[in-house]
C-alpha cells in the first residue's frame, strides 16, 4: 500500500457497533475514539495502515452514528470517574471529510454535555472551526499537533495530505492566543530526513514562535508495510544508501518481514531525544505534556455521570 495518489479518496458511511475504546502504552491507560477509518493525510510513515484496512488513504469511512453510540455508552457507565478521552488514536478527526461529515464535532459535543475531559492529536487546520467548543472547554480539554518538519518539500513528499505548515501554525496561534493548552508532537522523527539537530531545532523555534508550551517526540518505528513506503520516500530523496543504515538502526536485515512495529537501538534514540530535550530545555518549554493528562485525570474526578462512579474496567 503506497501512501502517494494523484486521486482524491472516497468518502464513504459506514455505522459502527462502538465508538469509546481503551488503549494502553507502556504504563498509560486511557480512553480513545476513532470518528473515522482512513485517513486523507497520507502520511508515509503512518503506523495505522494495518491490513484490515487495505484501502486506508483512499477510501474514508465515516461512523456515521458514533455520536448516537458514544452518548449511549456514557449513559451506561458503572461510576463517576471516566479516564480522559484521546481523539483520535488510529486516524486524524480532524481530516478534511470531518468538514462534510461534522462527527467529530458532535462527538466532542456529547463530551462536553457529560462533562468528559478529552485531548485531541491531529495535523489538521480544520480543528480552527471548532475554536469556541475549545475556548469554552479549555480547563478540562487540551490539543496535541503532530508536526514533521515544518520544511515544505520534505512535507509534500512523506504526508501529502496535510495542510501547510504555515497554515496549521496560524491555526494553533489562535488556540494558544485563546488560553487552550496546546502542544507539539514531533512525531515521528525519520532518520536521515527530519534527524538532524538543525531540523529539530528549527521546528522547537517555530513552537517558540507561536507561544507552545510543552514539546514531545518520538523516533520512528517500522513494521513490514512501512518499512516499504519509507524505502521509496529514502529513493525519492536520493539517500537509497541509507536503506543499509536503516538496517542498522533497528537491528534487521532485508527482506524485513517484521508485522509487528520494531524500534529504534537505543543509542539511536537516546541520542535524538537528548537533542530534542536539549533543544526544548534551552527555550525553556516542558517535554512531555504527562502533567497535562494528570491535570485532566484530576479534573475529571470531579465529574459525575448519571450519579454513579465508573473505572475503564468497569465499562460494559
Amino acid at each position: 500500500m503506497l501512501w502517494h495518489s494523484d486521486k482524491a479518496p472516497t468518502i464513504e458511511r459506514k455505522y459502527s457497533k462502538s465508538i469509546l475504546r481503551y488503549f494502553k502504552v507502556g504504563s498509560h491507560i486511557g480512553m480513545t475514539i476513532n470518528p473515522y477509518q482512513g485517513c486523507q493525510h497520507r502520511c508515509g510513515y503512518c503506523y495505522a495502515t494495518y491490513k484490515w484496512s487495505p484501502d486506508f488513504y483512499d477510501k474514508i469511512y465515516g461512523k456515521i452514528n458514533a455520536p448516537d453510540i458514544l452518548e449511549s455508552e456514557l449513559n451506561r457507565w458503572k461510576n463517576t470517574s471516566v479516564l480522559p478521552v484521546m481523539i483520535s488514536s488510529a486516524t486524524d478527526a480532524y481530516q478534511s471529510a470531518e468538514s462534510k461529515l461534522g462527527i467529530t464535532k458532535r462527538c466532542i459535543q456529547i463530551l462536553q454535555q457529560f462533562q468528559i475531559p478529552f485531548y485531541v492529536f491531529t495535523k489538521s487546520s480544520l480543528i480552527e472551526r471548532d475554536l469556541n467548543l475549545f475556548r469554552n472547554y479549555n480547563s478540562s480539554c487540551f490539543i496535541v499537533w503532530s508536526i514533521t518538519t515544518i520544511d515544505e518539500k520534505i512535507k509534500r513528499i512523506i504526508e501529502p495530505g496535510t495542510p501547510p505548515t504555515t497554515r496549521v501554525f496560524e491555526t494553533i496561534m489562535k488556540f494558544v492566543d485563546s488560553g487552550i493548552k496546546c502542544c507539539i508532537n514531533i512525531d515521528p522523527v525519520i532518520p536521515f530526513i527530519t534527524d538532524s539537530e538543525e531540523h529539530i531545532a528549527s521546528i522547537v523555534d517555530k513552537c517558540q514562535q507561536v507561544g507552545i508550551r510543552y514539546i514531545s517526540g518520538s523516533v520512528l518505528r517500522l513494521r513490514h508495510d512501512i518499512w516499504v513506503r519509507i524505502k521509496e520516500i529514502l529513493e525519492l530523496f536520493g539517500i537509497s544508501w541509507s536503506i543499509e543504515e536503516y538496517e542498522r538502526i533497528y537491528g534487521f536485515q532485508e527482506p524485513f518481514l517484521h508485522e509487528n512495529n520494531q524500534s529504534a537501538n537505543k543509542t539511536y534514540i537516546d541520542k535524538v531525544l537528548d537533542n530534542l530535550k536539549d533543544e526544548v530545555s534551552k527555550r525553556n518549554i516542558v517535554f512531555g505534556f504527562s502533567e497535562l493528562i494528570e491535570e485532566l485525570t484530576k479534573v475529571n474526578q470531579e465529574y459525575t455521570i448519571s450519579s454513579k462512579q465508573c473505572r475503564i474496567s468497569e465499562f460494559v
